[in-house]
Order: C-alpha cells, then structure tokens, then sequence
C-alpha cells in the first residue's frame, strides 16, 4: 500500500501542478497584454511589451466608466451580502434548531431542489419581478438573490449549527430570552465560523454574478462590472483596442482575487465545514 501511495503522490502532484498552470497561464498572459500598445499586441500576442503601458489602464477606467461600474457592483454585492447572510442565518436556525410542524417536509423540498436546474426558474423569476416592478433595478436584484436561498449555504451552516449544545437554549429560555434573542446572542455569536464562511462564499458569487445583472438590467448607468465589460467586449468588433479592453477585465478581477487570497485557508475549510461540525 506504501509503495502503491509513493508512486501516486508524485503523479497527483504533476497533475495539480499542471491544473493550476492552465488557470494561472492566462490571468498572466492577460496581464502583461494590457500592458502593450495596440500594435505590439497584433505584431505577436507572445511577445513581453519593449514599455509598459500603465496608461492603459487609465484609459480602460475612463473610457468604459468603471468607476460607475465599481460604485454599482459595491451596491449590489453589500446589499445582498447583508440580506442574504442575515436571512440564510436565519433559515438555517429555524431549519435545524426550532421545532415545528412541517420542518422534515420542508427540508425535503429544499433537497428536492437540489434536482432541478437553475435555468428552470429564469422565465418564472423574470414574470414575477416584471409584474413586481423591480426589473432594471439593483435593489430587485438584491431582493431576488437573497430570497433564493442556496441549498449549500444552509447545509453549510445549517450542519454547523446543529453541533452547537441544546442546553445553551434551554438556559436562555428560563432565564426568560425569546426565540429571537436566543437566536441572536447566544446561536450567531457561535456561529461565527461558519456564518464567516458562508459570508466570503456569498460575496465570490455575487462579484462574479454576470446572468442575473445581464437579464434584468437594460439601463447602462446601472451596469455591474460583468455587465460593463461584457458589453466592451462586444465592442472590439468595431474597436480592435484589445489592450484597453484587458486593463479592464483586469481592473474587474482584482477585488476577487485579493478576497480569494486573503480567505483561501477559510474558502477550502469551509466546503467540508458542515459535514465535520454536523
């Protein structure tokens, strides 16, 4: 079994090693792209720039008007971030601490969900927001991402909750706490980890939200970053001014690059966090 195990490390190793070349090879490849002339760029996209031109990026800011963008993709990300933790905590307490009628049926629908792709929903989510008025609006997309909740995010924190003592509620019941005083002193102080978790989970997935944006938003002023950049791209048919467009997306990449790097460790802990604390 040893020897079996010394002759697959090495290959499993090549193997990851190969896995991030290909994911790392272009965001560089890009990188130094944006930092050519136009014309350095059509001469040979292999070649390192003779001069960097940072000035790119300046232009790629002014010209696509990311700073309107980046304001748009703040709004959007903090609003459902706050909401939609806040309500995924909240489900997850009811889901797998309170006691009521219906709660296993209601956890079988939501595993039943699991079954049926998202797609499914986009023309009945795009009626009911139509006739609810909130298309063309960054506050309806925050108020459709939070009310779908993600499956992963309550067995994330729904497993983590359940290893907490049920004493600590019983305590705070006699000592004459309500249901929501418990839930919010004595159970999300505890949850923190795992709340954390889901938080950083939530925020990758709404940064890099391109459909929802693209679906609902027909206004330009309103444009998140994926939006934004989309739509330069769709430009380059006309434009050819690849150079700028690369400082862009690179712009765009940066926020959820350096949440990734800072929160690696938790990012890959917390795939696993609900089934080793459940």
């Amino acid at each position: 079994m040893d020897n079996k195990r010394s002759w697959l490390d090495p290959l499993l190793r090549l193997l990851l090693l190969l896995w991030a070349i290909s994911i790392l090879l272009p965001i560089v490849w890009m990188l130094y792209q944006s930092l050519k002339t136009n014309r350095e760029f059509f001469q040979d996209i292999w070649a390192f720039p003779d001069a960097l031109q940072w000035k790119n990026y300046a232009k790629a800011w002014k010209t696509y008007e990311l700073g309107r963008s980046v304001l748009n993709t703040l709004y959007y990300v903090g609003g459902g971030l706050a909401l939609g933790v806040f309500l995924t905590t909240l489900n997850a307490y009811a889901l797998t601490r309170v006691t009521f009628r219906g709660r296993r049926f209601i956890w079988g629908l939501i595993m039943l969900s699991l079954f049926l792709p998202g797609i499914n929903a986009l023309i009945p989510q795009y009626v009911l927001m139509r006739e609810l008025h909130l298309t063309n609006s960054l506050t309806g997309l925050i108020i459709l991402n939070s009310l779908g909740e993600s499956v992963f995010y309550l067995m994330l924190l729904g497993g983590f909750m359940r290893s907490l003592p049920k004493e600590l509620e019983e305590s705070a019941y006699i000592d004459g706490a309500s249901l929501f005083q418990t839930f919010w002193r004595i159970i999300v102080p505890l949850s923190t980890p795992g709340i954390v978790t889901v938080a950083i989970f939530k925020f990758l997935n709404l940064y890099n939200d391109f459909l929802g944006p693209f679906i609902y938003l027909t206004d330009a002023k309103k444009y998140t970053i994926g939006v934004n950049m989309f739509h330069a791209n769709q430009k380059m048919q006309y434009s050819a001014d690849w150079v700028t467009l690369f400082a862009g997306v690179t712009i765009a990449m940066i926020p959820s690059l350096l949440i990734y790097m800072a929160f690696q460790k938790r990012i890959a802990e917390g795939a696993t966090l609900g089934a080793v604390k459940g």
